[in-house]
């Protein structure tokens, strides 16, 4: 008579808990353990049909765990480049798409150079830089005055967005002047620049803070009624 069951010793079972800091590391952890260990077992197969058969079943398992990626283009691709991962670049399979290898998986994107900018009056921003150097590269002009005009506008506005006070159009003359490496003087300039206070209130109503809900507003009845006052009951002759 063949043994169905085997007991097993209580105190062998705990000595034998296998814990998930003494199993190997997983390569892609989101889809489990479970579907690693089918990999391995299909890497081990030694007849090339039944393994070319086992990895079509991994990937339609692969599939429907990730059911929102469907309608991505070359999903298939893509699961498959992670099956050859997966397994190592250890799996012996045909594959509808080439096949990804360990010396392209380790490249490096390049190092994306960010601009390093470190202006003196931060709170104006690198835009108005910008801005400057092209208007000191236009043709002296009726233009090249408005362009300047709006410049010193928008700094006065930016000064006050980040400085909550009063500010002279003679300051920010000067800073104009700096910005511009001395091609731009307004130091002598009559000019004026927008009020103050309509440049807070500028800033005020496009800030982006939310103001705090208040309590909801009950609506009351009387409203619905006709001069305020209920109906009286009337009594309904026809009512059998």
């Amino acid at each position: 008579m063949v043994e169905k069951y085997k007991k097993e010793v209580a105190n062998d079972v705990v000595f034998n808990l296998e814990y998930n800091s003494e199993r190997q590391r997983l390569l892609i952890p989101e889809y489990g353990r479970h579907l690693q260990k089918l990999i391995d077992q299909a890497t081990i197969i030694e007849d090339d049909e039944m393994r070319n058969k086992a990895a079509k079943y991994i990937i339609q398992v692969m599939g429907s765990l990730n059911p929102h990626l469907r309608d991505v283009p070359d999903f298939q691709h893509k699961l498959w480049d992670q099956l050859f991962i997966m397994s190592d670049f250890k799996l012996n399979v045909e594959s509808p798409y080439p096949i990804p290898s360990r010396d392209v998986l380790q490249l490096k994107p390049d190092v994306l150079q960010y601009p390093q900018n470190f202006p003196k009056y931060r709170f104006y921003g690198n835009n108005i830089k910008y801005m400057i150097d092209v208007a000191n590269r236009w043709e002296d002009g009726e233009m090249k005055n408005a362009l300047i005009l709006v410049i010193a506008n928008h700094m006065k506005k930016s000064y006050l967005s980040w400085n909550k006070d009063t500010v002279k159009d003679d300051v920010i003359f000067e800073h104009l002047y700096e910005l511009s490496g001395g091609k731009i003087n307004l130091l002598q300039s009559t000019e004026e620049l927008l009020n103050t206070t309509d440049l807070l209130r500028t800033n005020k109503r496009m800030s982006n803070k939310i103001t705090p809900a208040g309590p909801p507003k009950i609506q009351s009845n009387k409203n619905n009624i006709k001069g305020g006052k209920p109906k009286p009951f009337q009594k309904n002759n026809n009512q059998k």
